[in-house]
């Protein structure tokens, strides 16, 4: 089953994708089109994403092959849906596009073997892992400054049964302003499996109907700039698409500022350390 989950006379309704068209449980129908997409997910306890999870990534920065995956959290607070558009503050000028496969658990999950793990998985969506880099000197780990604002995890616009698609045949394909940015053969490039990942992590944590991990991203992730299109297309589930816009913040309230330092140059740019460390001395 496709289904997505949209605005409509103030609510949010859950339809089924039948080609161009959505159909709510009542027999009415909605362009695809003309629908205000929400979140494809209700109220995840928690969004939990991978740091590098494609050896395409790995090879990019140069970097040693990780030999376990590393995470971090993204608040509920982050989610956004199809079309929201996304926002660079004023000021800041390393935004990043990361296009992902997100996975959203079915039910309760703890202490799960790697053989039943994916029976856990109630849908796949398409997420874009948006980073601010000009808080990379302030969050090199946790991610929070960086990953973590409002709106920074779209997902959408639906999400799709795992019996409905073919899981070891999946490919991710990022679009700014209508040309390949990223590309990638999901199956051939990622390190840890969609399996590994909901093992490994229902050993420490336990995982809860709704929870989203989203799986990692290939290489050629970059700064976009304000009026960029930036979409995620994923076979067999879609494309989310969302426009970059700049708005004021005020983080001046209180705080570390965003500023351009190595860490920001060596992440959002791909480059090594020592180049970035060399260009920020400049």
């Amino acid at each position: 089953m496709r289904r997505a989950r949209i605005l409509l006379d103030g609510q949010a309704r859950w339809v089924t994708v039948e080609g161009d068209t959505l159909v709510l449980p009542d027999g009415r129908s909605v362009p695809f089109d003309r629908a205000q997409f929400l979140p494809p997910v209700e109220r995840p306890s928690k969004i939990i994403a991978i740091h590098l999870n494609y050896r395409s990534r790995v090879e990019e920065y140069r970097a040693r092959v990780p030999e376990a995956p590393s995470y971090f959290l993204k608040p509920p607070s982050s989610l956004a849906g199809h079309d929201t558009p996304v926002v660079r503050p004023r000021g800041c000028r390393f935004l990043n596009y990361e296009g992902e496969i997100a996975l959203v658990i079915g039910r309760r999950c703890r202490q799960v073997a790697l053989q039943e793990a994916e029976s856990y998985i109630a849908g796949l969506t398409i997420a874009n892992d948006w980073g601010l880099h000009d808080f990379r000197h302030a969050d090199r780990g946790s991610m929070l400054r960086v990953k973590g604002l409002d709106g920074y995890c779209p997902l959408g616009p639906i999400v799709v049964e795992p019996q409905d698609i073919d899981l070891h045949s999946l490919t991710l394909t990022t679009y700014r302003n209508g040309q390949v940015a990223q590309r990638a053969r999901v199956q051939d490039d990622l390190l840890f499996s969609f399996a590994y990942l909901i093992a490994d992590l229902s050993r420490l944590i336990t995982l809860e109907p709704g929870d989203v991990i989203l799986t990692g991203t290939p290489a050629n992730s970059r700064p976009v700039e304000p009026g960029d299109v930036v979409e995620v297309e994923v076979s067999g589930i879609g494309r989310l698409r969302n426009t970059v816009i700049e708005e004021d913040v005020d983080f001046g309230i209180a705080g570390i500022q965003p500023r351009v330092s190595w860490e920001t140059l060596h992440v959002a740019l791909a480059i090594p350390e020592d180049e970035a460390k060399r260009m920020v001395e400049a």
